[in-house]
């Protein structure tokens, strides 16, 4: 057999905290277990009824059937635009400034291709979303992982790179509401944030799916709420959109010097497997993440973009039954934890849960998800996963309804003690 030389860059992508837990789930099935899937954060929810019907009215439409380039796409940016300036009082270009992507990850792993030559250093939060750091592993990047630690909130802290790292670094990811921890920033941060990237010449990137699943009041960001008033009092128009509790990116750089945020359909409008969202911000970034578009796909059907302008435009009414739905889900399951004594403290955005291990797992949590799924059949994502810090911490979804997940606390305080 000829023996196949393979680029060394696929090296850092061997292992996948998914892929793995979903060879786990199919070794637990294979031996007769109920799998109770805790492990990848895909809403059970549908989508609205309204998408789908524009979607089904487009598959009957012959014009839709071709390659969709640019130019084709712009109902769809235009609607992205309207619904970012509704939600955060920002004007947005939506012919240079809007991209639409085939999801967020598509778009964060493919940024760095733009940004990185090889050997450039991308500082990506620890824990974070495994595809920030695979787009930097494909453009030959490296990574400088900033720790995320409960006492400082899960917010890196920018003091603490080396200055040899930052002189080579040209990128900073950020992701909050965050994945996995499901901790939130607020605006200030966003600031220094944005100041600190305008200093050092690092591009700013925002991965922002989780921008509606917050669940209380997290502080008064301003901009974007005092925005709609003011629309409001000069009687232009609003669509009755579900105003935001948590900060965009851009409320810390309105003139996008340095930033670009990535959004999603998947989580506010439960369409995870149409592929769809966007990018906002840097009319340079913008352009630059096109052309590494261009040579790698044409756009999505044109019918999954006029039902992602259905859900961007139409009534709201589903992504605030969703964030309730998933704070009902939130509280069952903590109280469930609470019973069986893993004190896990209550996130207030997401749909996920950052549990620190009990003894004697609390250094090998790939031991605990791999024995949790083939003992009980609960299959959840091992903090490791995410990077070094995430060690010592599980992730659980809440993608089951509320008597399901008190099932999997049941399984799980028999697995514990």
């Amino acid at each position: 057999m000829t023996n196949i030389q393979f680029a060394k860059r696929l090296q850092p992508l061997k292992s996948n905290v998914f892929a793995d837990m979903d060879s786990a789930k199919a070794v637990a099935l294979a031996a007769g277990r109920e799998v109770i899937d805790l492990s990848l954060g895909s809403s059970d929810l549908p989508a609205e009824a309204h998408v789908i019907e524009a979607i089904a009215q487009s598959l009957h439409d012959r014009s839709t059937h071709g390659y969709l380039l640019f130019n084709g796409t712009q109902g769809f940016r235009e609607a992205a635009a309207n619904w970012y300036e509704q939600k955060f009082g920002i004007k947005v270009d939506p012919q240079t400034e809007v991209l639409p992507l085939i999801g967020s990850q598509e778009g964060t792993a493919h940024l760095p291709l733009a940004i990185l030559n090889p050997g450039d250093f991308a500082l990506l939060l620890d824990p974070g979303y495994p595809s920030h750091a695979g787009g930097v592993y494909l453009a030959s990047g490296q990574i400088y992982p900033m720790p995320l630690l409960v006492e400082n909130g899960f917010l890196p802290v920018f003091a603490d790179i080396p200055a040899p790292v930052l002189a080579q670094s040209r990128m900073m990811v950020l992701s909050y509401p965050h994945n996995p921890t499901a901790a939130i920033a607020p605006l200030s941060f966003f600031q220094e944030a944005v100041a600190f990237c305008q200093q050092h010449n690092l591009v700013l990137v925002h991965d922002f799916p989780y921008v509606d699943l917050v669940f209380q009041e997290t502080g008064e960001w301003g901009k974007g709420s005092r925005g709609a008033e003011e629309q409001r009092s000069r009687g232009e128009s609003l669509m009755p959109h579900v105003p935001c509790l948590v900060p965009s990116i851009l409320q810390a750089d309105p003139e996008k010097s340095v930033s670009i945020e990535f959004f999603t359909l998947s989580k506010s409008y439960n369409m995870g497997g149409f592929r769809i969202g966007y990018a906002i911000g840097n009319a340079q970034l913008i352009n630059a993440l096109r052309q590494v578009k261009a040579a790698v796909d044409f756009n999505q059907y044109r019918g999954i973009l006029n039902g992602a302008i259905a859900a961007l435009t139409g009534p709201q009414a589903g992504v605030k039954s969703a964030v309730a739905t998933f704070q009902g889900r939130r509280d069952a399951f903590i109280s469930a934890l609470h019973r069986i004594g893993w004190n896990v403290p209550t996130p207030q955005a997401t749909m996920y849960i950052w549990a620190k291990l009990p003894s004697p797992w609390s250094e090998n949590s790939v031991e605990f998800c791999t024995q949790l799924v083939k003992q009980t059949g609960v299959a959840a994502s091992p903090g490791a996963g995410f990077g070094k810090s995430g060690e010592g911490y599980v992730r659980f979804a809440l993608v089951h309804e509320p008597p399901l997940l008190e099932i999997a606390v049941e399984r799980m305080a028999e697995f514990l003690h």
